[in-house]
């Protein structure tokens, strides 16, 4: 079960190696959001992060790359419909939930056998 909201259990496990990650990141992220809602592929742009290749979206920075912990990609909402991540009936709710993607990044992190949406605020410039 995907929920939209930020997890207890990401706190302990996950929040400090992706924090430590967004903040060298998150210009390339907040970029990159702004370019797939400016050219109308989707308003609800979403990077799937995992330490391992996964299936959903396009590689967009990659740990061999960067000094990160993570790989991250780039989609959007319909790719989660189309993998029936986000169900039709549901899809309401979660477009209530976003938050504003000019403030906040939305990460879906995918380890092993946790996933789940994380929302982190871009620092402020």
């Amino acid at each position: 079960m995907i929920s939209n909201e930020n997890d207890p259990e990401l706190s302990g496990k996950y929040l400090g190696t992706i924090s430590s990650d967004f903040v060298k990141i998150c210009e390339n992220l907040k970029e990159a959001s702004y370019q797939v809602r400016k050219r109308g592929f989707s308003e609800y742009p979403i990077f799937p992060i995992s330490k391992t290749d996964q299936p959903i979206g396009q590689l967009f920075l990659s740990r061999e790359e960067k000094p990160i912990d993570w790989n991250y990609y780039i989609t959007y909402l319909d790719e989660f419909i189309q993998r029936k991540l986000v169900q039709e009936d549901a899809l309401e709710q979660f477009k209530a939930s976003y938050k504003d993607p000019d403030e906040f990044c939305c990460l879906f992190v995918v380890d092993e056998s946790f996933t789940n949406f994380l929302y982190i605020p871009y620092p402020n410039e």
